[in-house]
């Protein structure tokens, strides 16, 4: 099973978001993310047996708790950069995020799962592009957006994701949801 963890949209964030996709999408002929796609992962797992993920639910579910985790959804960008870019991502602006992540990568390196390598970036994947293209048309359509802020939420809990890879995309099905504050 191919897995992750992370944290879900609210209703009104995903659909600002949905609209912001619809607008921009004419403007590139690259992989966009669907809506119903849209998560900030905060632990990425890859490959995990079947048969050890309640072993991982357990780990998971041990993470310290905490009070809801405020998160602000605005602006976009390029990863690695604008130049060569091979990601175009909204960003988030979470303080309380982080420590969330490390501690989930403590509690899933305990099992055996490798650590992360690189510092935490959280953002929403909003497309990929596996060629180099002419993204003018592109950012001609971020320019002319009316704002670059698409609301904000406090996460309440966590999930874990199965990532299942379909002809039409990726699907991702919640297999276990944890509160971040009992209850």
């Amino acid at each position: 099973m191919r897995l992750f963890v992370g944290v879900d949209l609210p209703a009104e964030v995903a659909g600002n978001l949905e609209r912001l996709l619809d607008r921009l999408r004419p403007a590139a002929r690259i992989q966009w993310t669907t809506a119903q796609n849209l998560h900030i992962t905060t632990k990425f797992i890859g490959e995990w047996p079947e048969e050890r993920i309640e072993e991982l639910k357990t780990a998971l579910a041990a993470v310290r708790p905490r009070p809801a985790i405020g998160i602000h959804i605005r602006k976009v960008g390029f990863f690695p950069n604008p130049h060569s870019p091979r990601v175009f991502w909204c960003g988030i602006e979470a303080p309380e995020l982080p420590p969330l992540a490390a501690e989930t990568d403590d509690a899933t390196a305990a099992l055996g799962i490798a650590r992360e390598t690189r510092d935490f970036s959280p953002h929403l994947t909003l497309a990929r592009i596996k060629e180099k293209l002419n993204l003018q048309p592109l950012r001609e359509a971020i320019a002319a957006l009316p704002s670059l802020d698409f609301g904000a939420f406090a996460a309440e809990r966590f999930f874990l994701y199965r990532s299942q890879m379909r002809p039409g995309g990726s699907v991702y099905t919640k297999l276990a949801e944890f509160p971040l504050a009992p209850r």
